[in-house]
């Protein structure tokens, strides 16, 4: 026995979505034995976009019975029956939510007919129940009210249970261990049988084959999975949106947090929030005036010629530029920590010996900041962080140059390294970004016995 069902909400989400209507068919497979419809007081405002789709508004179920009053007729008449619904998981977990927010359990056997019908009836554009019904010619009267929706889909369904392959189909898809009605309605069970349980970064499609969320596991199958099972309402949608799930392999935690931040910065999808904004890098550089006087100044990146260091946001720049000041004696005004002043004066700094009131002569006074130049310099580091590869034939390898993330690469075992430059010519070259920084930092605190220190292309050549 089937329960066949259909809801309208207030459309908050799942967990914040309210019943407005809904309507059962109980269906033995032959025909409509039984049938709940109601309409719901949702306690809550319906917005007016709901409004505008179902017609459903305050005024029309101001003297509904509320949830509360008609759960047991829900329990009822779907108790012993499989839910069947048109993307089951959206109306199966928001009537399953409801009732336990009443103190009552919902625990039902679960056939989607999208799904359903993706196998059974493959081949057409669009598996909306609209779309659905018109190229199948299955009368739908009323769409987007509950009996209306849910008698057009008692009637899909009945095709569904008499096409070609539908037992073995359906008994597939009950199985407890098929998974199907846990996976998005859109989501072919193959796209999901495909990823491995291995480390690397997944990604979510949509319908048209565009990136809609970037994730990074170490087990993909695992991490997929657990999206799937989430019911916060932000997984929710993005459950729903998705129709394809793609891979990339990268054989450790390390590279696929590398590859992951790189792919949601060069993506921008929509379900992602984190690492999504534009963070400007400043240059910390220096200058020759036309006094024969060096300054050390900052700007953005792209604006700072030869930059010494790269910082994120002007306050570290300056906060630098002061503790350089400090340590070298430098002049504020020529580290351009006071602009439009003749002499410095600055309140946190009184090292200056005098290059600004002409106390000092330029060439000593160019000296120290070589000498500060020196020493930002001398704090870079090359490094190579090694990992394991994407299978016991290679190994994966991170590279730093003067303390810059380069990128990533896999060298095989058969390939011999000899020297730096052979390195980089397996080389897959990203971008340096705050994210990186950060994530390399991280993993060199917690394994500092996995960085290989290298001698500087000065020292090699």
């Amino acid at each position: 026995m089937y329960s066949i069902v259909d809801i309208e909400t207030t459309g908050n989400g799942i967990k914040g979505n309210k019943i407005t209507e809904i309507s059962i068919f109980i269906y033995d497979g032959y025909e409509i034995v039984d049938e709940f419809t109601s309409l719901v007081n949702p306690q809550a405002e319906i917005p007016y976009f709901i409004t505008r789709l179902t017609g459903i508004d305050n005024d029309l179920v101001r003297d509904a019975p509320t949830l509360d009053e008609i759960v047991d007729d829900i329990l009822k008449i779907t108790e012993g029956t499989i839910f069947v619904a048109h993307s089951v998981n959206f109306d199966y977990n928001v009537i399953k939510n409801e009732l336990k927010l009443l103190g009552r359990d919902f625990i039902r056997k679960k056939l989607c007919t999208v799904r359903l019908s993706r196998k059974l009836l493959p081949g057409y554009h669009s598996y909306s129940l609209g779309k659905l019904c018109s190229s199948l010619d299955i009368p739908l009267t009323d769409r987007h009210r509950a009996r209306g929706d849910a008698h057009a889909t008692t009637l899909l369904f009945k095709k569904l249970l008499r096409a070609e392959g539908a037992d073995a189909v359906f008994k597939s898809f009950l199985n407890a261990r098929s998974q199907e009605s846990t996976l998005p309605a859109a989501l072919p069970k193959e796209a999901f049988e495909k990823l491995p349980a291995a480390p690397g970064i997944y990604y979510f499609k949509d319908g048209k084959g565009k990136i809609i969320y970037v994730g990074k596991a170490i087990n993909i199958k695992k991490r997929v999975l657990g999206h799937f099972y989430d019911k916060k309402n932000k997984e929710i949608q993005l459950c729903a949106a998705t129709a394809d799930i793609d891979f990339e392999l990268s054989g450790s935690e390390l590279v696929a947090l590398l590859m992951e931040s790189q792919a949601i910065k060069h993506h921008y999808p929509e379900f992602n929030r984190a690492q999504k904004r534009k963070i400007q890098p400043y240059g910390i550089f220096s200058y020759e005036d036309r006094n024969g006087i060096k300054h050390l100044a900052f700007n953005k990146l792209k604006m700072a010629p030869n930059a010494v260091l790269t910082l994120y946001n002007p306050t570290d720049c300056r906060l630098f530029i002061e503790e350089i000041c400090k340590n070298f004696r430098l002049c504020p005004k020529y580290c351009h920590l006071q602009e439009n002043v003749k002499t410095c004066s600055h309140y946190r700094i009184e090292t200056c010996d005098g290059i600004c009131r002409e106390e000092e002569d330029a060439d000593s006074y160019n000296e120290k900041v070589q000498l500060a130049l020196d020493h930002i310099r001398a704090q870079k580091e090359d490094f190579v962080i090694k990992e394991k590869g994407r299978n016991t034939e290679e190994e994966a390898f991170i590279l730093v140059k003067n303390s810059s993330y380069m990128g990533y690469g896999f060298v095989n075992d058969e390939d011999t390294i000899s020297s730096n430059h052979e390195l980089e010519t397996f080389l897959i070259p990203q971008n340096n970004t705050l994210e990186t920084e950060s994530i390399i930092k991280s993993y060199i605190s917690k394994n500092p016995g996995k960085v290989l220190l290298l001698e500087s292309e000065a020292k090699e050549q």
